[in-house]
């Protein structure tokens, strides 16, 4: 028999993101989470204390809990898969961080692994689900600017490096602007348009060393080790097209920034890395633009957790799930060979999109008994 009620979760990864999914996920009425595992049981015991969860310790005491359906992989990028493929072969569901993988085969090993054991691994961002991109969803699927065609979004900065205590992860294999930060954008374009085609990119490295600039190790130097700046032209199966630039190169911040072009109007959407904020609509009637406030809910990250919870116990796809994920992976890859080669590279993977999710959806509404 299929369980039944609130689900149980364990967190494993007490880093610095885990503030906030634990802020969070310890509210939602249809979740119930009962266990912190990270390799460091110190910090581990303190965010269990922190946020009133009863019990801490190892990776391994996490996977063997029966009252776990649901691990939340906060892991940095070069471990997810090793722990989601854990966490799976102890019978679990996974919800992992972004990115998804570091490369297709893990990445698919990974999807084929659960699909045997009839288990789901769904993945972040899921800020495509808060209010603020939602309400930009249900305007192009409503029509609001015809037929979506072309689209610009950017990401500059000078990169987490001046705020983040241990920043070196961010500039390793899996960071950089294109896999640190690219997800939340491509996720909102393959949201839009749907599945991707092809790429063409270029990259560069502005830095060879940075310096971490906060903490207790500010001032300490470290080696860069991938990319600080791609720019790409992505084409997608609809025949629409996209220009991105992903940068940790630049003093001048533009962030948040995407813009959808339609056969009738421009939409301006909201920060891709937020659950929150206005759209607004330029066309022929509006052109100092019309504005659209965020309707529905802005609980913060978790939400694709609760989403994923809810949908376990109703027998039904979850909308953040791991073809998604896997597509975006795709197409990051597909970005950072292209820059690497040259070349125009196919994006092989697909995904079906989700419809946009109902105005009244809250994940703080228990639907669970």
């Amino acid at each position: 028999m299929s369980p039944t009620g609130r689900v149980g979760v364990g967190v494993v990864g007490a880093g610095v993101i885990s503030d906030q999914y634990l802020r969070n996920l310890t509210t939602f009425p249809d979740l119930d989470v009962g266990f912190v595992a990270d390799i460091d049981l110190g910090r581990a015991e303190t965010q269990a204390e922190r946020y009133g969860i009863a019990r801490f310790g190892t990776v391994e005491e996490l996977f063997a809990r029966t009252d776990v359906e649901i691990v939340v992989n906060l892991t940095v990028p070069s471990a997810h898969v090793e722990v989601a493929l854990g966490a799976i072969r102890a019978g679990k569901h996974v919800w992992s961080e972004k990115p998804f993988a570091l490369d297709r085969r893990s990445g698919r090993r990974l999807l084929d692994e659960a699909a045997s054991r009839s288990l789901r691994v769904a993945s972040a961002p899921d800020t495509f689900l808060g209010a603020g991109l939602q309400s930009a969803l249900r305007l192009v699927a409503g029509g609001r600017i015809g037929e979506p065609l072309t689209a610009l979004a950017l990401m500059q900065s000078p990169g987490p490096d001046s705020w983040h205590p241990d920043p070196e992860f961010l500039f390793q294999e899996g960071g950089g602007p294109l896999f640190d930060v690219g997800p939340y954008y491509l996720t909102t374009l393959v949201q839009v348009f749907g599945p991707a085609l092809d790429v063409f990119a270029a990259s560069s490295t502005a830095r060879p060393q940075r310096v971490i600039g906060s903490g207790p190790r500010a001032g300490t130097s470290f080696e860069v080790r991938v990319p600080t700046h791609h720019g790409a032209l992505i084409r997608f199966r609809s025949g629409a097209s996209a220009q991105v630039i992903f940068s940790f190169e630049t003093y001048r911040s533009r962030t948040g920034f995407v813009e959808v072009a339609g056969s009738t109007g421009t939409l301006v959407l909201p920060d891709p890395n937020t659950f929150d904020g206005d759209s607004v609509v330029f066309d022929a009637d509006h052109r100092e633009g019309e504005t659209f406030p965020a309707r529905g809910s802005t609980s913060s990250r978790g939400t694709g957790v609760v989403e994923l919870a809810q949908a376990i116990r109703g027998g039904r796809a979850e909308r953040a799930n791991g073809e998604q994920a896997f597509h975006v992976l795709d197409l990051l890859v597909a970005i950072a060979e292209s820059a690497a080669t040259g070349k125009v590279v196919a994006v092989e993977s697909s995904f079906e999109k989700a419809p946009p999710l109902a105005l009244e959806w809250d994940p703080m509404t228990a639907t669970l008994a």
